[in-house]
């Protein structure tokens, strides 16, 4: 789909896992015997070939990772963030956007990528985690509708976000939120995803997120831009949209 014009949007809502951060948390758990076998359900359910939620509890139960074990994979996310992911979001807010992140992954490790990005815990939605006394596995919030096909977009209507909006993501499930907002850009700077770039408004390439600024900025916001710290990401953000 050809880019449409932009005229700035008021929202921009982040997926996590190959956006703001180049990794897939799941994947990340996974290292070891069952890296491989998860990775392809990652790969497959991102891609829409199958739904979310016949891999969820699944990869979870082969995993059944520590408390332990998904505090470090919040540490890799921030480890691992994009080009320019920092600057963008401390753009967004400084121009009054509200930015949130909404996620598959799970809630302790991307609450660390929000804590890193300046936001609060309630601008993220992800799927909760449960552990017993030791720190071992005990489950996870299997209600949640980020743990299954379609669920993003019931967690975004509900936040009541101001209008217009633009989505960030890089999988199936960020399309399938596309009634809930006003554009998709897919971010395939970590990876390529054929189907997801098809029925995306914008298709970013660039491993930068500075092209979401450009998207984002009005008229008024970007002689705002020009004459601030953020300048030099504009413009990159720019160029990469051009290019």
């Amino acid at each position: 789909m050809q880019p449409r014009p932009h005229t700035g949007f008021a929202t921009v809502v982040f997926d996590c896992d190959s956006t703001l951060a180049g990794i897939e948390g799941i994947d990340e758990l996974a290292r070891g015997d069952h890296a491989d076998a998860i990775r392809a359900l990652t790969d497959a359910a991102m891609a829409g070939e199958i739904r979310l939620e016949d891999v969820y509890a699944r990869r979870l139960e082969i995993i059944r990772p520590t408390r332990e074990q998904v505090d470090a994979v919040g540490q890799l996310y921030v480890d691992a963030l994009v080009p320019d992911v920092r600057e963008v979001v401390a753009a967004l807010r400084w121009l009054g956007k509200a930015v949130r992140i909404v996620s598959g992954g799970l809630l302790p490790a991307v609450e660390r990528v929000a804590r890193e990005l300046g936001l609060a815990v309630e601008d993220v939605a992800a799927v909760a985690i449960d552990f017993d006394e030791r720190g071992a596995y005990a489950g996870f919030e299997a209600a949640s509708p980020l743990a299954r096909s379609g669920g993003k977009e019931g967690v975004i209507r509900a936040w009541t976000l101001p209008r217009p909006a633009l989505l960030v993501g890089d999988g199936a499930t960020d399309l399938e939120a596309r009634p809930a907002v006003d554009a998709v850009a897919a971010y395939m700077g970590v990876v390529w995803r054929a189907a997801v770039a098809e029925g995306a408004d914008f298709v970013l390439r660039e491993k930068s997120l500075a092209p979401v600024l450009a998207l984002a900025a009005s008229d008024d916001d970007r002689a705002r831009l020009r004459a601030s710290e953020w300048a030099d990401v504009l413009a990159r953000g720019d160029a990469a949209l051009a290019g």
